[in-house]
């Protein structure tokens, strides 16, 4: 009896919005838009973060869907991952000068989330 290898692969292509009329709104959207894609830019920011801290910080994101949204974001350029071999190995992540260009974005973004009128619609929403 002859048995198979399964092997489980995800799929790593971007889910691109169709943009017939180029606009400029949906572009940033398929690039960082998503759930949880802003928080994780969000959340490293200026520095540089293990997937573990990471992880402590958005405790909410489970481990293969943080790797995914990092490996996207590695891939659009926005993020850089750097390996150390060393024992046990050790994997940081930062954002690129690109990925820089979002935190004044991002910023207001949290400005406007630490509004009244966001508090209101999440209180009346729960």
């Amino acid at each position: 009896m002859k048995t198979s290898n399964l092997m489980v692969t995800t799929n790593l292509n971007p889910r691109f919005i169709d943009n017939p009329l180029n606009c400029p709104v949906t572009r940033a959207m398929s690039i960082i838009g998503g759930k949880w894609k802003p928080i994780i830019l969000n959340c490293i920011g200026d520095r540089t973060l293990r997937f573990g801290k990471l992880n402590q910080i958005i405790p909410s994101i489970s481990n293969k869907v943080l790797a995914n949204e990092l490996k996207e974001l590695e891939i659009f350029g926005l993020i850089k991952r750097k390996e150390y071999t060393e024992m046990p190995p050790r994997v940081e992540y930062a954002l690129t000068s690109s990925g820089k260009t979002l935190l004044p974005i991002l910023h207001e973004l949290a400005s406007w989330g630490n509004t009244h009128t966001a508090k209101k619609i999440i209180k009346e929403r729960a």
